[in-house]
């Protein structure tokens, strides 16, 4: 593809399936230019025979959920420049009523067993920020005294002024009569009587909404709320602990339907859990939720895989772990949550050497594998005794598949659009031999032609991530470019089990470096079509921190990009949102062994021309990174460019604007094209950003 295609990346959201198993409902949601956002809408999937209709047409509209009752439909509507709000609409269709208008946005929410009530999720600002009085916003806002180490998030700004608090509301009827703004003498007479108009209506007429009950208050973020099985009481998950601000501990607790009562269920003895999304069993006999032990000190979250826990809901202290944390990483889950399936069991997704796979799980600790093979799960639902999933793979940004024989059956193909337009390039699985013996495994993209072809070593971030068998747009793009692309998973990635991930931990930059060249060098070894004379390497966040420290090293690259990078642990730990953990505990606190990790301390040695790319809002990594970085370099003579993004976060490029995501990619292919041309990919003139319909005569360099 080329970057100009980024408009047929169509994503597809976590299906809900009816209750009588007949039909789901899913959103699509793409890039779009013209509105320098993203676009979509429902979609209505029949299981018979795959038929699919649009039945919604809002700017974006996303998380739909069936009511159990199966007559409803509630999902998140945003308006353009607007946030999410809460809707509802009959379940084959129709005009929705909205039922929230939070100022910063809703987001999970939960229907009750009964499908009267919606439990819901939204930021509730403080007094005088963020709009609440009227001329005081942004930087005529007081000054705010931080005391805490929890006070940022990457892509959210600032968290202890707009915590997360939960809210019920009650579903209105949808066959109620619409309201109707009375007019001429009807007003006039009411006007002149002091009464106001009946509204006894529809909610959601001129602008009016349900009254929201607030459930939670502390001074904490409350999220992932589910009503129990009985639906008399809400779970959630929060860190409300006294030690909650210098650990990663968090507890699911529930809550009675009025906020009172609230009760703890989660690292109720000797357990140190980091606690996520929490699920009755459908008979309501099991509570189930994910965690991470973080060790005693309650920060040790290096490598450490997310497990399914289990405990009667009579009896909480009575918790058992139902999966081995070394051979099952439930950490997909952690977003997608905890599907009831059967009456005790569940569903989970498990990410395995670049795959995702649906795992059912009973109460016992048996587990059965339901879908695996080269895809990644990314959502699931169950109803009447069957399951759907939503998954990517090497030819699909996103689709809807039956779970049938360990494998799904495809009952979408929302990509058929941008197969249509753009060549798919096949990723090759291989696995190379370190120098020590241990296999790097990963996958290669090669481009048409024979070659030799110029080569790119693509790393991924995390480190504890993975590359996968989704459709992944920078190998497609790069490949279409005239690229073989590079993609690995080194030692301190996920989805190997966690020795293979704690394998980095006060050792960055030792074997994982080893083995990305590793796995370069059996990849040159093996396609003669590979150019060994003309390497690039690049990466973004982790990536980007090996990156640096690989050119600091290794000079056989004719040129590096160094993405939204961790450049200098010391820096990194009073600047970055999670600095005040996260560093030290892959660095460790020795200044000598920390030294020997770092980037920085080793700049002196670069020589490779660098493209240093960063957004200005980026709170993961700070901008300070980059520009301390750059300035480095200038300073010693080395060829680098710094491209900055306005106003864009860490996940640039994953959900940065479509616009900046375009330009990315255009200007990525043109610092290639400079250090590392192609057939394809040869310098030029700039390219031509000025069709906002998405044509562009550049795209990719001809």
């Amino acid at each position: 593809m080329n970057p100009d295609q980024l408009n047929l990346l169509s994503s597809v959201g976590t299906p809900s399936l009816h209750p009588e198993g007949a039909k789901a409902v899913v959103s699509v949601v793409r890039p779009d230019f013209d509105a320098d956002a993203y676009v979509g809408q429902l979609w209505e999937v029949s299981l018979a025979d795959s038929r699919r209709r649009r039945i919604t047409r809002g700017f974006r509209d996303t998380a739909p959920a069936y009511s159990p009752d199966g007559t409803m439909i509630a999902f998140l509507r945003a308006v353009p420049g607007g946030k999410p709000q809460l809707h509802v609409m009959a379940g084959a269709g129709g005009e929705p009523i909205a039922l929230t208008d939070r100022p910063l946005g809703v987001g999970s929410f939960d229907f009750s067993p009964d499908s009267r009530r919606i439990v819901f999720e939204a930021r509730v600002p403080e007094e005088g920020r963020y709009g609440t009085v009227d001329g005081v916003t942004g930087s005529l806002e007081d000054p705010r005294l931080v005391t805490t180490n929890k006070y940022r998030m990457n892509g959210l700004g600032y968290t202890e002024d707009k915590r997360l608090q939960l809210f019920l509301v009650d579903v209105p009827d949808l066959d109620s009569e619409p309201f109707v703004e009375p007019v001429g003498r009807v007003k006039a007479a009411r006007d002149q009587a002091g009464e106001a108009a009946d509204r006894t209506g529809e909610p959601g007429a001129d602008g009016a909404v349900p009254h929201a009950h607030q459930l939670t208050s502390a001074d904490a973020d409350h999220s992932m709320p589910a009503f129990t099985a009985d639906g008399r009481r809400v779970l959630f998950t929060a860190g409300l602990a006294p030690e909650a601000d210098t650990t990663l501990l968090t507890d699911v607790y529930s809550i009675a339907l009025d906020g009172t009562d609230r009760r703890k269920l989660s690292n109720l003895g000797e357990s140190r859990l980091s606690c996520g999304p929490a699920r009755h069993s459908r008979d309501g006999a099991w509570l189930y939720y994910l965690a991470t032990d973080v060790s005693s000190s309650g920060l040790d979250f290096v490598a450490r895989n997310t497990a399914l826990y289990v405990a009667p809901t009579a009896d909480p202290a009575a918790v058992r772990r139902l999966t081995d944390p070394e051979s099952i990483d439930l950490g997909a889950s952690s977003e997608a949550g905890v599907v009831r399936h059967s009456d005790s069991s569940v569903l989970v997704l498990n990410q395995v050497r670049g795959s995702v796979e649906l795992l059912e799980v009973f109460p016992d600790g048996r587990h059965d594998l339901l879908a695996e093979g080269p895809l990644m799960v990314t959502g699931a639902a169950s109803a009447a005794g069957i399951v759907i999933a939503s998954y990517t793979d090497a030819i699909t940004m996103g689709d809807i598949g039956l779970v049938h024989h360990r494998a799904l059956v495809t009952l979408t193909d929302f990509s058929a659009p941008l197969r249509d337009s753009a060549p798919v390039f096949a990723p090759v699985e291989e696995t190379f031999t370190a120098p020590d013996g241990s296999g790097v495994h990963g996958w290669v993209v090669l481009p048409e032609g024979k070659g030799p072809h110029p080569v790119l070593l693509t790393i991924h971030g995390g480190p504890y991530a993975q590359y996968g068998w989704g459709y992944f747009d920078e190998a497609q793009v790069y490949a279409r470019a005239g690229y073989a692309v590079l993609l690995c998973n080194p030692r301190g990635s996920a989805g190997y089990g966690q020795a293979h991930g704690r394998a980095v931990k006060e050792a960055l930059g030792t074997v994982d470096l080893q083995d990305v060249l590793a796995f370069l060098e059996g990849a040159l070894g093996k396609y003669s079509s590979m150019d060994s004379e003309r390497l690039g390497i690049q990466g973004g966040s982790y990536g980007g921190y090996l990156t640096a420290w690989a050119i600091a090293q290794d000079h056989r690259f004719k040129a590096a990009i160094v993405e939204r990078g961790y450049l200098d642990p010391p820096s990194f730990v009073g600047s970055s949102d999670i600095g005040w953990f996260f560093s030290e505990e892959y660095t460790g606190t020795d200044p000598e062994r920390v030294e020997a990790q770092n980037p920085f301390a080793r700049i002196g040695s670069v020589r490779t021309p660098a493209l240093v790319i960063h957004s200005e809002e980026d709170l993961r990594c700070p901008i300070e990174q980059a520009q301390r970085y750059y300035t480095a370099l200038r300073k010693q003579g080395v060829p680098t460019e710094l491209l900055i993004f306005p106003g864009e976060t860490h996940e640039l490029s994953r959900s940065g604007s479509p616009w900046h995501r375009r330009q990315r990619f255009e200007h990525i292919l043109r610092w290639w094209a400079d250090w590392l041309p192609s057939r394809v990919n040869t310098p030029g003139p700039p390219f031509d950003l000025g069709n906002s319909d998405g044509a562009s005569d550049g795209g990719t360099p001809a």
